[in-house]
C-alpha cells in the first residue's frame, strides 16, 4: 500500500503555502498520485460483468490489464519521486548527476 505523506510533509507544504518550492510541490504531487493509485486498484478489483461476451468481454479485461499496467508505472514513478524528496531534505538539491530512470538494480550494477 502507498504510503501517506507525513505529519513533518504537511507542515513543510502549509509552512511554505505562500512560497513554491520544489520539494513542497513534490510532496503534493506524491499525494496525488497516492490517491490515483488507490482509485486505479479499486477499478482493477472490479468484477467483469457475467453478461458481457466475445468482443465486449475481451474488451473489459484489456482495460482492466491496461490500468493495472498504468498503475505498476505510477507505483513506480511515486517511488522515484519519494527518493528525490528525500534527497532534497537532505542536500537541499537535486544533484544533475542523480538518475531517476533505473530501478534498484541498474543502480548498482555497474
Amino acid at each position: 500500500m502507498a504510503k501517506s505523506i507525513t505529519e513533518l510533509d504537511q507542515k513543510t507544504f502549509f509552512m511554505s503555502k505562500y512560497k513554491f518550492t520544489t520539494l513542497e510541490a513534490a510532496i503534493r504531487l506524491m499525494s496525488s498520485m497516492e490517491t490515483a493509485i488507490n482509485n486505479m486498484i479499486e477499478e482493477v478489483k472490479k468484477p467483469v460483468d457475467k453478461d458481457l461476451n466475445g468482443a465486449g468481454r475481451k474488451a473489459e479485461l484489456s482495460s482492466i490489464k491496461q490500468t493495472a499496467l498504468d498503475c505498476k508505472e505510477l507505483i513506480i514513478e511515486r517511488q522515484r519521486l519519494e527518493q528525490m524528496t528525500r534527497d532534497l531534505r537532505s542536500d537541499g538539491e537535486i544533484k544533475n548527476q542523480k538518475d531517476y530512470s533505473g530501478g534498484f538494480a541498474e543502480r548498482f550494477s555497474k
